[in-house]
């Protein structure tokens, strides 16, 4: 046995009696402003195995025979939220389900986020539909009292909430960036908003740019107990990385890619990860989606 097959048996080992599929049941709809949607989803054993940074693969129709990998956004006791845009075949044939539809979801899939005690302040960067993975962390961390949360969200479309103005003071960042995800303010994490879209109270600019204004205002010390989370298009997390390379800050990326079986079989969805023996092509779908941003090869 090769090398390489060694490693693929210990990964599909891992994955072992972790994924489940099941007939899910559509429970809520929640459509917003820019053909975006939150889908609230009864699929009670994903629910109970997820962890933040892992996604479902979904089926959206009938005729439709492959899946979408859809990224988690909350979980509760027998349920699980997703937040999609309305866009392609697949994902507009999902956004006309309604309550009580069933829909057949295949997951937890996918390496989490890993949190570090040693570096309680976590700064969470999402955008776009990057922004789900980015709540589930700090639904999580916000019951862990060894962490503080940070959040920075971006979008070009309007937020999938109403913005809301935070009465949580975040040092180093102005007065009138002061928008806020009511959920994550319920929850008492400070959280800022970013836009080039001018809507009230957000930054305009990238969600780099505030990052960096935040960073800046800390001291080396504190810089040492950092470490970036995040989640969106692949040129910003290109740049986030570049952010917590200049800044000497641990980062950790989630990787979006284009599935097919989203389970490793295919290996479709595979990038350049750079590991202690060289370049080596890694799927995104379970040696992901979650990798350090030093080891992406950009």
């Amino acid at each position: 046995m090769t090398a390489a097959q060694t490693e693929a048996r210990r990964h599909a080992q891992r994955n072992r009696n972790t994924l489940f599929v099941e007939d899910a049941e559509i429970l809520q709809v929640h459509p917003f402003a820019g053909e975006q949607f939150i889908q609230r989803i009864r699929a009670p054993r994903c629910a109970a195995n997820a962890k933040p940074g892992t996604f479902v693969h979904v089926t959206c129709a009938d005729a439709l025979p492959m899946r979408r990998p859809l990224s988690i956004m909350r979980t509760g006791d027998d349920w699980i939220e997703v937040l999609f845009k309305n866009v392609g075949d697949g994902l507009r044939a999902l956004s006309r389900k309604r309550a009580g539809d069933v829909i057949s979801v295949l997951g937890p899939i996918g390496m989490p986020f890993n949190p570090d005690p040693a570096r309680p302040r976590c700064l969470l960067i999402g955008g776009g539909v990057g922004i789900p993975p980015m709540v589930f962390l700090a639904d999580r961390l916000r019951h862990d009292a060894r962490y503080r949360p940070f959040a920075i969200l971006g979008s070009e479309l309007p937020f999938p909430f109403e913005l809301t103005a935070s009465a949580i003071d975040v040092p180093g960042i102005a007065d009138g960036t002061n928008s806020t995800m009511p959920l994550l303010e319920s929850w008492g994490i400070p959280a800022r908003l970013t836009s080039l879209a001018g809507f009230p109270g957000c930054h305009d600019g990238f969600v780099t740019d505030l990052a960096d204004r935040w960073l800046r205002t800390l001291s080396p010390g504190e810089l040492a107990e950092v470490k970036i989370f995040t989640c969106g298009p692949t040129p910003m997390l290109k740049a986030v990385a570049a952010l917590a390379e200049r800044h000497g800050v641990a980062c950790e990326v989630s990787l979006e890619e284009f599935m097919a079986c989203a389970v490793g079989g295919c290996a479709g969805c595979t990038v350049p990860i750079l590991t202690k023996t060289g370049k080596a092509m890694k799927r995104v779908c379970v040696d992901g989606p979650v990798f350090d941003a030093r080891s992406v090869d950009w």
